[in-house]
């Protein structure tokens, strides 16, 4: 939601955060007028002035806001400001999971006196940080090769399974990105496979319905994990002592400790790569397909040598689609700040 005020300042500030549930990261962000983000040009995009502050220790988000205005001598300049919260935005009140924060944009504008404001959600901010990715803030795997101005999807398994599209627009003449969000992650899993069959089946015993998200999250390897244990031992339901968390799952796998974490973790990057296929279909994502979020970067190598770009690549008589699109991992930990960067700069 953006909303604005005159600017009566010759002087502007761009301002960017990423709010989370424990930190917020404020910043400054600059680009030289001739820049054009929607066709990659990151020469000198200069984000500066970074602040981490706890979120604890201040009442309000406009309290830690006005601060940072204040200790940056701010409040002279005509402030553009463009936040990315975990939450939905699209009303003007806003209320956050995790902290006891509840605030009005309009009047969070009015307190702060700021020229304009926009909230985006964080994974909108992951999505726009796409274009402004160098090489060293993400892997690719396998083949294929991005073509400029063409889709770009982003998939990430997290704390649940978030998706969205950058697709290139043109506005009065100037080109940019603006992202379609969605709720891609619930759509109903398929299995290609005997045992993503069971798994599924598994699941439907516990759940009411299986979408991705319920097998590509955090709590979607657990359940991998328990749906295996389950078929490898018939047992009716594992005990509490059977269960591990995500972190142990992936952390077994990969240094080779425990056998059934290895088939959980094999069958989450295989399905990974099949629903990655998937969207890559839907948005004929010839930019790229990206995954991003907190699970994958942990197990890039182990990733590579699964069947994940092989499942991407199988469908059937379009495989030719798949084969052209590039995978890559997103390897930036905070693209939160960026994203918010290549919004505000193409407003």
């Amino acid at each position: 939601m953006k909303t604005n005020l005159s600017n009566e300042h010759k002087n502007t500030i761009n301002l960017i955060a990423d709010i989370g549930g424990t930190n917020i990261r404020i910043a400054q962000v600059t680009t030289p007028p001739k820049a054009n983000l929607a066709d990659g040009d990151t020469t000198d995009i200069n984000i500066s002035d970074i602040e981490t502050y706890q979120c604890k220790e201040f009442a309000s988000l406009a309290e830690v806001l006005a601060h940072y205005i204040e200790a940056k001598a701010l409040a002279n300049f005509s402030i553009n400001a463009c936040f990315a919260i975990a939450c939905p935005v699209d009303k003007d009140l806003i209320s956050m999971t995790n902290l006891p924060w509840q605030f009005s944009q309009k009047e969070l504008q009015q307190a702060l006196k700021l020229n304009s404001l926009t909230f985006i959600n964080d994974y909108t901010a992951i999505a726009m940080a796409i274009p402004l990715l160098s090489d060293n803030q993400k892997v690719k795997i396998g083949g294929g090769t991005s073509v400029a101005g063409k889709a770009i999807t982003v998939c990430g398994p997290g704390t649940g399974l978030g998706v969205a599209n950058l697709v290139p627009v043109s506005m009065s003449g100037k080109k940019q990105w603006h992202c379609i969000s969605g709720e891609g992650g619930h759509i109903d899993f398929a299995a290609v496979n005997e045992i993503e069959q069971q798994v599924m089946n598994f699941i439907q015993g516990i759940k009411n319905r299986v979408s991705y998200e319920q097998l590509l999250s955090g709590y979607g390897l657990e359940q991998i994990y328990q749906a295996l244990l389950f078929i490898n031992q018939g047992k009716e339901m594992a005990t509490v002592n059977d269960k591990l968390a995500a972190k142990e799952i992936t952390s077994n796998a990969i240094n080779g400790s425990c056998e059934l974490c290895q088939q959980t973790l094999t069958l989450f990057c295989n399905v990974l790569g099949s629903f990655a296929g998937n969207l890559a279909l839907i948005m004929n994502s010839q930019g790229g397909v990206y995954i991003a979020g907190g699970i994958v970067p942990r197990f890039i190598d182990y990733l590579k040598a699964s069947d994940f770009r092989a499942r991407f690549e199988a469908k059937g008589r379009l495989s030719y689609i798949t084969e052209q699109a590039p995978i890559y991992i997103i390897t930036e930990e905070q693209p939160g700040l960026l994203g918010a960067a290549a919004f505000v700069l193409q407003s």
